[in-house]
């Protein structure tokens, strides 16, 4: 189990702080709920596993494979989204356990669940080795790994790209989330501890934006990422401006004239050896 200092308790902090941000919870019913069962169908999770969800914000994955019958603890460094996912589990009248944790420091002992998941959640803690090796630990042998994660060449990976160049460089040590949608950084973080990898690139078609400008405002209004890179400009009205045409750029580039989006993921299932 690894023991977080003093310096990874910061880092934790300012990702509870993005995540906190907005209004999450909103973005994932409103565009990303399709992937959780998506997620939890390929890992064929059922009645009566035990189930891990890393970084399960408000439960995207965690209430569907509740809903399968599993015995289901969704964990997330942020409360306010495990509050969220408490309420709605409990509307669906769905018991889940739900805990605050960093997917780099899990407290949970080696080996003790049949299926540790994530989607769209671990692909963002900071140091991608670390949460790998905590989700192998967790998992028992011959127990599924599986995750779900936005590619770098697709529109979320790319919306990155997009507000890199307008964002302080990130702290020593830090990687880019979409690396996680890439197959050979996927497949040396996991390395040898795991057999029967299949990685697969998939798309979510999003029909929620006619417009480029739809997709930046919604985003701009809700989502913790993208809330933090522009208050890190929010004093440079120039590049406010340079960053709200990079975005709807980007929502026009992907649109190509139609009313829905594709947006592109990987999704990876693996067995524990």
């Amino acid at each position: 189990m690894t023991t977080a200092t003093a310096a990874d308790r910061e880092m934790a902090a300012r990702q509870r702080a993005i995540w906190a941000t907005g209004d999450y919870p909103t973005v994932a019913s409103d565009v990303v709920s399709p992937l959780g069962r998506v997620l939890v169908e390929a890992s064929a999770i059922g009645p009566g596993d035990r189930v891990l969800d890393v970084a399960a914000g408000t439960g995207n994955a965690a209430i569907p494979a509740a809903a399968a019958g599993a015995r289901v603890l969704a964990s997330d460094l942020t409360p306010e989204l495990l509050e969220v996912g408490r309420a709605t589990a409990a509307e669906h009248g769905l018991e889940i356990e739900w805990a605050q944790a960093d997917a780099e420091a899990l407290p949970f002992v080696d080996n003790e669940f049949d299926a540790v998941i994530s989607c769209v959640g671990v692909m963002f803690a900071p140091h991608h080795q670390r949460s790998a090796d905590e989700m192998v630990r967790v998992c028992r042998p011959g127990g599924t790994l599986a995750m779900i994660n936005w590619t770098p060449e697709g529109f979320i990976g790319q919306m990155f790209v997009t507000m890199k160049r307008f964002m302080p460089a990130p702290p020593a040590g830090v990687q880019a989330p979409p690396l996680w949608g890439n197959e050979d950084h996927v497949t040396a973080l996991l390395g040898d501890r795991v057999a029967d990898l299949a990685l697969q690139r998939r798309t979510l078609t999003v029909d929620l934006f006619g417009t480029g400008e739809e997709f930046r405002d919604f985003f701009k209004a809700n989502y913790g990422p993208t809330i933090t890179s522009y208050r890190s400009i929010e004093t440079d009205a120039d590049r406010v401006a340079a960053l709200d045409d990079a975005l709807a750029e980007l929502g026009r580039r992907f649109l190509t004239g139609s009313s829905t989006m594709q947006w592109e993921y990987l999704l990876v299932t693996a067995r524990k050896k």
